[in-house]
């Protein structure tokens, strides 16, 4: 099984990794509460790079103050003081040997209104359309429920619809936020966000987007504020050094019926036609509704796949070892692993050498500035133990 290409090098964009297992975006609220990185997440990505040539992708990180709306503690790349934060961490990356790029995140109606204005009064709470959001499920904990419930009355309950230039001005913050992961953060690049029903998401998808503009309507249209994103992006930093992660099937803020294959189809083919050098695709497969595995029947994204077939494509979604093995041999594919990196901070030594896994804890996921269930487990190898 060593021999397997999972464990084998593979260039992507600028640099070259040593194996195709890569450490998933995987919110876990240790920022302090102005959005800003500590010691706690330089040492937790320190352990995660000890693996030389590791591909590493940060937390979802808010592209503006106004892109958020979750919790204090999650990070942002507006301010000097998170670039300095998110610096500290890429030095520890690079000082291992490692890669690290930078998820940027925009919420829409994935934020909480009564959040937003905590976090500034003049903050609204807008979206792709004005269709309210749908409870979650009821297998989601309650911890992580209703995330949207609004508390106070005169709070919207519904997004109102950018506008735009309100649109045009969103295109901007993506640019500035990548430049500032790349220029003066130091991340080898950035991937945007447009997965589990945040913005890009919400004007992906038929039952967020009910505009009826050309932002709205045909799957053309609504796949227009995703190619719009991706092109800023790419002009900001070089198309090679982005990437862009999508969830096609059913996902948290979803509601069953829509069918993603035409306006998904159309994105991705534009994609590679106007991006020729495009970073990668990074692609949850349809087992997993938002962080928790789901029973799916019928649903694959083997129609993305023959696409965006030659190029570099990261899976990701409840793997095992065995998965892992088989579609980095037969597709070629990298492999995203989120629950068991933390956990594991040495997975990739554990899965070559079929070392038993750490089980992860749910409960401590995030616990807020806490170093329980975050900083707390340790390699199979006490060796890689992470010194920054």
């Amino acid at each position: 099984m060593a021999t397997s290409k999972l464990f084998q090098p593979i260039q992507f964009g600028k640099v070259t990794l040593q194996h195709r297992v890569v450490m998933a975006p995987l919110t876990r609220n240790r920022g302090n509460n102005k959005h800003t990185h500590t010691d706690l997440a330089v040492k937790h990505y320190a352990a995660r790079a000890n693996v030389p040539g590791t591909l590493i992708i940060s937390e979802a990180t808010f592209i503006a103050h106004k892109a958020s709306g979750y919790t204090f503690h999650a990070p942002g790349i507006w301010s000097n003081e998170q670039i300095a934060a998110w610096k500290r961490i890429t030095d520890a990356v690079h000082a291992k040997g490692s890669f690290m790029y930078l998820q940027l995140w925009a919420l829409g109606r994935a934020a909480s209104a009564e959040q937003l204005k905590k976090e500034d009064p003049s903050f609204e709470y807008v979206s792709a359309g004005d269709v309210p959001l749908p409870p979650l499920p009821s297998s989601v904990p309650k911890t992580q429920k209703d995330t949207n419930a609004q508390a106070d009355p005169n709070l919207p309950t519904a997004p109102r619809p950018l506008t735009k230039a309100e649109i045009a001005e969103y295109l901007q913050l993506y640019a500035t936020a990548a430049r500032n992961a790349i220029e003066r953060a130091g991340f080898d690049g950035v991937e945007i966000h447009g997965a589990n029903g945040y913005l890009p998401d919400q004007f992906l998808k038929e039952t967020s987007n009910n505009r009826t503009d050309e932002y709205g309507g045909s799957p053309e249209n609504r796949a227009r504020f995703t190619l719009e994103v991706a092109a800023a992006v790419s002009a900001a930093v070089g198309e090679e050094r982005v990437g862009l992660r999508l969830s096609p099937w059913l996902t948290s803020y979803d509601i069953p019926g829509s069918n993603p294959i035409p306006a998904f189809s159309y994105l991705v083919s534009e994609l590679r036609k106007r991006h020729p050098n495009f970073g990668y695709l990074h692609v949850i497969e349809p087992r997993i509704r938002g962080s928790f595995d789901r029973v799916v029947d019928g649903e694959s994204n083997d129609f993305l796949r023959t696409i965006w077939v030659g190029k570099l494509w990261i899976s990701a979604g409840g793997f095992t070892r065995d998965d892992a093995i088989r579609a980095a041999d037969e597709r070629g594919e990298l492999i995203a692993f989120g629950r068991y990196y933390t956990s594991n901070p040495d997975l990739p030594i554990r899965l070559e050498k079929n070392i038993p896994l750490t089980p992860y804890n749910r409960d401590v996921f995030y616990t807020l500035e806490s170093p329980t269930g975050y900083n707390d487990y340790l390699p199979a190898d006490t060796s890689l133990t992470a010194t920054a």
